[in-house]
């Protein structure tokens, strides 16, 4: 009995060709848990999927992901998923750069990256040099910042409600409908030392076992 095919077929020495044939273009590469990736100068990103495609047949642009790092000079990562229908094989492709430096658009090569650039914009706020249509995707129309960066805070700029008054959806800014608690325990597991404020109107059942007190969890 054959035994069953891989889920993703390996290639002996791509690293090898790739290098070779990327020349200057490719910075970095590396395979990690059967994983290849390349990381390449961000000018020749076209060139890079152009020869991956045509030469290396990878023929599917499957994803396009936004990383973030902010104590890094160019803190985003864009990073390319790309499969081979014919190898059955995928490899990574990755470049870097900032808020201010736009990445060249590989919708040349996969119409579809249009939108898959579109979302990295909307989310990082990473620029595509000849997206012919660079709008937001994911977010309302208006928004204010890039969700997905580390430095966004959790709870937004602004909320949005519906407004009985004027009829429409409001933007307001946001307002915590309930002050942040402060507990005094170390672990929610632990409970606290003391009756919490209405506790002491539940019965116990009988032949229940007495909980625990959190000193006594300790030893």
């Amino acid at each position: 009995m054959s035994s069953p095919a891989p889920l993703i077929a390996p290639r002996e020495g791509l690293i090898d060709e790739v290098r070779t044939a990327l020349g200057d273009s490719l910075l970095d590469a590396k395979d990690a848990v059967g994983e290849i990736s390349f990381t390449v100068r961000r000018e020749a990103i076209v060139d890079v999927c152009r020869i991956l495609r045509d030469t290396f047949e990878y023929q599917q642009l499957m994803e396009i992901a936004g990383v973030d790092y902010p104590q890094r000079l160019e803190r985003f990562d864009v990073v390319y998923h790309l499969l081979s229908v014919t190898k059955n094989h995928r490899v990574r492709v990755r470049v870097t750069t900032d808020e201010e430096r736009p990445v060249p658009s590989v919708t040349g090569l996969w119409p579809v990256a249009g939108w898959l650039e579109r979302e990295v914009f909307d989310l990082y706020g990473v620029l595509f040099e000849g997206n012919q249509d660079l709008r937001r995707i994911l977010t309302d129309y208006g928004f204010r910042g890039h969700p997905l960066r580390k430095d966004f805070p959790l709870t937004g700029y602004v909320e949005l409600r519906y407004s009985e008054e004027q009829k429409r959806v409001v933007y307001e800014p946001v307002r915590l409908a309930q002050d942040f608690r402060s507990f005094d325990f170390l672990s929610p597991w632990e409970g606290a030392a003391y009756i919490l404020p209405g506790d002491e109107k539940v019965p116990e059942a009988p032949g229940a076992p007495t909980p625990l007190k959190a000193e006594e969890i300790k030893k």
